[in-house]
């Protein structure tokens, strides 16, 4: 049973998924928008957690499956991706840097799954690591907002995040495409 957490915890992470969104679309219908912003942030975070416990307990547990290694950046990119067009449709994020980090997360997913095909493994570097910390900084200033908080700070420095994140992420993403294409020339 033990080692099944790892699994129970990112189809977890899938099931939060859509209740950050109900949570998002009632805030921006102003049904208890500050209740809402702050549910869809908890939920976010929660959502988090569970992505960094899911693989440590993985790996503690020596319970890597296949399973999980398809799911783990599946749940990843879904909860992302779809906070982040979202947040984008209610002038929540701003459109540049959530395609950027969009198209990254495509991009890299491809790279990824081409490479596994030759049996290549591109490690996660540090800045993509970093990267991620701040997108999810980020992500989840920009759910709790102004009305959430009580503070408009709160969306300017999720905001800034969200920018730095998108130049990080054209940095990773172009560090990933160069590693990539040298094993595409070959």
């Amino acid at each position: 049973m033990l080692k099944k957490i790892p699994n129970i915890l990112t189809i977890s992470r899938i099931v939060i998924i859509p209740l950050v969104l109900v949570c998002l679309y009632f805030a921006h219908q102003d049904f208890h928008s500050e209740f809402n912003d702050q549910a869809a942030t908890v939920l976010f975070i929660v959502a988090g957690i569970t992505d960094f416990f899911d693989g440590y307990l993985a790996r503690v547990l020596q319970s890597q499956s296949k399973l999980g290694r398809v799911l783990d950046p599946i749940a990843d990119k879904l909860l992302v991706v779809s906070c982040l067009v979202v947040l984008v449709f209610y002038n929540r994020a701003d459109i540049l840097p959530a395609l950027a980090i969009i198209c990254r997360e495509i991009l890299v997913s491809g790279l990824r799954e081409f490479l596994a095909e030759i049996h290549i493994s591109v490690p996660v570097s540090k800045t993509a690591k970093i990267k991620t910390g701040m997108q999810m900084v980020a992500l989840a200033l920009l759910l709790l907002g102004e009305k959430g908080s009580g503070y408009h700070w709160v969306e300017t420095l999720g905001s800034s995040l969200l920018w730095l994140a998108a130049a990080l992420t054209l940095f990773t993403g172009y560090a990933y495409l160069k590693a990539g294409l040298k094993h595409m020339e070959e």
